[in-house]
């Protein structure tokens, strides 16, 4: 069979190819330069059996693919057939003989579609070329052996749960090695291996679409579609390949929250206080992320009163918690409807909601210890300043709503009135000043007043303290107690409120200067002219005393006129008659009056210096001053005169003193005894022996100096010391010599060697 198929393939190739070859022979003949009849050659060419391979072709031996021939070729053997080019010599081989040429090995279209080569005839014998060389290709065929892949399989997507039918989700591409261009080979058809009912895919394009409609998340999100390419057009025989897509369905909001319950029921304590926990609902939603988030809230007014809902941080639980202080006495449950709602909804999705559910909710209001209760929830009392103390202030109340005829007992917190300026009756929480206030000094006391059910103990220091008892200061010690107390043990059954005691004002204070007033005027100044603005203080509350008069001296004889401006000052003005020349200041008599019930005054005073002033204005220097200093004189030189006399003073009593402690040290000398100085010589004392040799006494005493007392000799040889005794220095000798025969002269050490000198020349000494 095969043998059929090659000679008919080079029965075409070589027709084929002769007709192909004829001008590039001509060419070549032509360019030889001979004449003209040799260029009119037209059977001379190249002739071969066949110029394609197929792939992947291989026999026990080389194939022949095709034969070389040239018409200069007899048969006689002269002719040598060349070959050259891509896999010559490895690939394929020529008989250099015949011209037949043969592929050695398998070829793959996929690694190499074709080979370009160059075939020559030449002479056997001297290798000249009797042909031109000539281009041919061999073209590897294609047969179908590459199966289709997918080269970015496993592929992954996503697509909104309930979408419609034939939404796209993905496109997959293979890939067919083989030659597109012969046969059906790369030709790929697309089919849905598992996947169905759910999916399809288009058999040309490859694009992977929905199926069915309403596909359920909830139901089943993942799918997993196993997509067929084949070739050969999808027919029998042809090659395939495969590849997995995984199909994630999104969520969307299309289910609505739902209570698991109709009725929820909880309890809480009447103590409980705002903000408390109470319990938590939980609606269900199969949905995923924002899609299931949801908003509670109170439908019935009862419940949204005393109680609050919200979500929780998740968003997906309602927090049931207390809006208000409950009291069991007065409601013990509530009843009421809670609604789940979807905080998100999507619009295409309407007709399957409402996206929302109702529940019932009861809570049951506990029974609990309780503190009392005030009737009111802070009080603001008045009282008058300067009343004695025991005035009543005011009166708090509460009573025991466990027990309404169980008694209380009121105190005052210590730390909130640590001046101890008012007292509280136990019995009845009555409050009384304990001592006298003054609105000046502290116009409002925030007490905090203690209930506490007559069960709890109380200490011996918190009973009943009389007004008297207390200072008539807010700052009485500690010790003194008020009225009442704070209970000993824990404050739970207690209850506290603030009570605001404000200071009411009384007309107390005598209005008075606002500051001290020292001003000068001009010795120049015209009639008239202002001196100073003086403003009057009045510590009392405004409108007890809203107006302070001021008036100064009346009468021809003052020498500065005060005029009341009617708005708690006066102005210093003046007099139209000036002042007598005078060396002190003016002192001006200043009454200040108030319009308070009853009306107060005071008297205050001005200081008015009249000075000599620049033009400008400013002072230059007052009268006081200038009759002060003496003539010609001014204050700089009367120092520096001062500051001369001080220094001669000083330089004096030093001279003086350094003097006398000069002679004081010559008298110390000249009178000086030996037995006051220290006796210093080059020659070594004996130590403790010396005083053996001579009587120390008469040293130290030579005028009462006893005769030495005979006595045993002493033995040296008991002495503690080993050495012989050291004889004493020559000074030494002589100084006690002279004492005891008691000269009538001094001896001193400056003395000493003149004296010895004069003993050595046999002078007189005396």
């Amino acid at each position: 069979m095969w043998g059929l198929v090659r000679l008919l393939l080079a029965w075409l190739g070589g027709w084929g190819c002769m007709g192909r070859l004829a001008a590039p022979v001509r060419a070549w003949a032509g360019s030889r330069g001979r004449p003209g009849p040799a260029l009119l050659r037209t059977r001379r060419s190249w002739v071969w059996n066949q110029f394609f391979v197929i792939e992947e072709y291989a026999g026990p031996e080389p194939v022949l693919i095709g034969k070389l021939h040239s018409d200069v070729d007899r048969g006689e053997g002269r002719t040598k057939y060349l070959l050259t080019g891509e896999g010559a010599g490895t690939v394929f081989v020529i008989d250099e003989a015949t011209g037949n040429i043969h592929v050695t090995k398998s070829l793959d279209r996929e690694e190499k579609a074709q080979y370009v080569l160059l075939a020559q005839a030449v002479d056997r014998a001297s290798n000249r070329p009797l042909e031109p060389p000539s281009e041919f290709i061999i073209k590897v065929q294609d047969i179908n052996d590459n199966p289709p892949v997918f080269p970015l399989g496993p592929y992954h997507a996503t697509v909104p749960e309930m979408s419609n039918v034939g939404t796209s989700v993905i496109q997959v591409t293979a890939h067919d090695a083989d030659d597109p261009s012969y046969g059906n080979s790369a030709k790929l058809v697309y089919t849905v291996l598992d996947g169905l009912p759910f999916f399809s895919v288009d058999p040309q394009t490859g694009v992977v679409r929905t199926a069915i409609p309403n596909m359920d998340r909830e139901t089943q999100e993942e799918f997993l579609v196993v997509i067929q390419a084949k070739d050969m057009g999808g027919h029998m025989g042809g090659l395939s390949g495969s590849t997995t897509v995984t199909v994630t369905l999104s969520d969307v909001n299309d289910n609505p929250p739902k209570f698991p319950q109709s009725l929820y029921q909880f309890s809480v304590v009447e103590t409980a206080g705002p903000g408390t926990l109470v319990g938590r609902l939980q609606a269900q939603d199969p949905d995923l992320g924002d899609n299931a988030l949801m908003a509670y809230s109170i439908l019935d007014g009862e419940g949204s009163e005393a109680f609050s809902i919200s979500t929780d941080a998740q968003g997906r639980d309602g927090l049931l918690t207390v809006r208000k202080p409950l009291d069991f006495e007065t409601r013990r449950s509530y009843s009421f409807r809670v609604e789940a709602t979807n905080t998100l909804i999507d619009p295409a999705y309407l007709r399957r909601g409402p996206f929302k559910d109702v529940a019932s909710v009861r809570v049951t209001v506990q029974d609990a210890p309780e503190p009392p209760a005030f009737t009111q929830a802070a009080y603001h009392l008045t009282v008058m300043e300067n009343k004695s103390p025991g005035t009543l202030v005011g009166q708090v109340s509460a009573a025991d709503l466990d027990s309404p005829a169980s008694p209380i007992r009121y105190s005052i917190l210590p730390n909130s009135d640590p001046e101890h300026c008012f007292s509280i009756e136990p019995e009845d929480g009555t409050i009384r000043t304990a001592v006298p206030l003054d609105r000046e000094t502290r116009v409002w006391h925030n007490l905090t007043v203690l209930a506490t059910e007559l069960g709890w103990s109380w200490g011996p220091e918190k009973g009943w303290a009389p007004p008297s008892a207390a200072k008539e200061e807010c700052t009485s010690s500690p010790s003194q107690r008020r009225p009442g107390g704070s209970p000993q043990d824990s404050s739970a059954q207690a209850s506290r409120v603030q009570v605001a005691i404000q200071t009411l004002d009384e007309n107390d204070n005598a209005p008075q200067l606002a500051e001290p007033y020292d001003t000068f005027v001009c010795d120049s100044a015209a009639p008239g002219q202002l001196i100073q603005v003086i403003r009057a203080l009045d510590r009392d509350e405004v409108g007890n005393s809203s107006r302070v008069s001021l008036q100064g001296p009346l009468g021809p004889d003052a020498n500065f006129t005060v005029q009341d401006n009617r708005d708690g000052s006066a102005s210093l003005l003046l007099p139209s008659r000036p002042a007598p020349p005078r060396q002190a200041p003016y002192l001006v008599p200043i009454e200040l009056r108030d319009w308070g019930q009853p009306a107060l005054s005071s008297t205050a005073t001005v200081t008015v210096s009249v000075c000599r002033c620049r033009p400008d204005g400013s002072v230059a220097s007052c009268r006081p001053e200038a009759q002060l200093s003496p003539t010609g004189l001014s204050t700089g030189a009367l120092l520096a005169i001062v500051t001369c006399v001080g220094t001669l003073l000083a330089l004096v009593v030093l001279f003086v003193a350094l003097r006398r402690q000069k002679q004081e040290a010559l008298m110390v000398l000249e009178e000086e005894d030996v037995r006051e100085n220290i006796i210093t010589y080059d020659d070594e004392g004996g130590g403790e022996e010396d005083t053996e040799a001579f009587d120390i006494m008469a040293l130290q005493n030579p005028d009462g100096a006893a005769p030495p007392v005979p006595g045993p000799p002493v033995r040296r040889d008991v002495l503690p010391r080993a050495r012989a005794p050291r004889q004493l220095g020559p000074k030494t000798q002589l100084l006690g010599k002279l004492r005891q025969e008691d000269h009538k002269f001094k001896v001193s050490p400056g003395n000493l060697d003149s004296v010895q000198n004069k003993i050595e020349r046999g002078g007189d000494i005396a």
